[in-house]
């Protein structure tokens, strides 16, 4: 019985996110500091170069991918970041000293920030994370060696 309800929550799902997809876009430049990502059955890589990021929204929909902050610099009030992973994936690629408050809800699901606690700045602004987790997961990280790879210069050539 719990089974077959599962399994139609998922086919429901996967109808609204196919039915949204064409509805909902992204709307945000690397260099605006509030961001509205989506994800919806296709991975999406951005990076922010905002000189003051106040925030925005995330979500992955049976999509996922990546969202580096590195390149931006957090608001003196802070900011907040909503983010949704509904059978989906977001990784968060901030600096290392950011503050991070995660307050979100994990339904089969969850986020965890993965970042080394001792190099987090005791003061400044602190980037509130809020969202939810149905079926997938996001997660804070400092580095992301696959991106660094991506955007590296080419070796000169001999």
């Amino acid at each position: 019985m719990v089974f077959g309800l599962m399994l139609v929550g998922m086919m429901a799902s996967a109808i609204g996110a196919a039915v949204m997809k064409g509805r909902i876009e992204s709307r945000a430049e690397p260099e605006d500091d509030e961001i509205d990502y989506v994800a919806i059955f296709e991975p999406r890589n951005v990076a922010s170069t905002a000189t003051a990021f106040r925030g925005g929204s995330v979500l992955a929909w049976y999509g996922g991918g990546t969202v580096d902050l590195r390149g931006a610099t957090l608001d003196p009030g802070g900011a907040t970041l909503d983010l949704k992973a509904i059978f989906g994936g977001i990784r968060l690629v901030v600096p290392e000293t950011w503050r991070v408050e995660l307050a979100t809800i994990g339904l089969f699901g969850g986020a965890g920030d993965g970042r080394d606690k001792s190099r987090i700045a005791i003061d400044g602004p602190t980037l509130h994370v809020t969202g939810l987790a149905i079926f997938g997961g996001a997660g804070i990280v400092s580095e992301a060696p696959d991106l660094d790879a991506a955007t590296a210069p080419a070796a000169p050539a001999a």
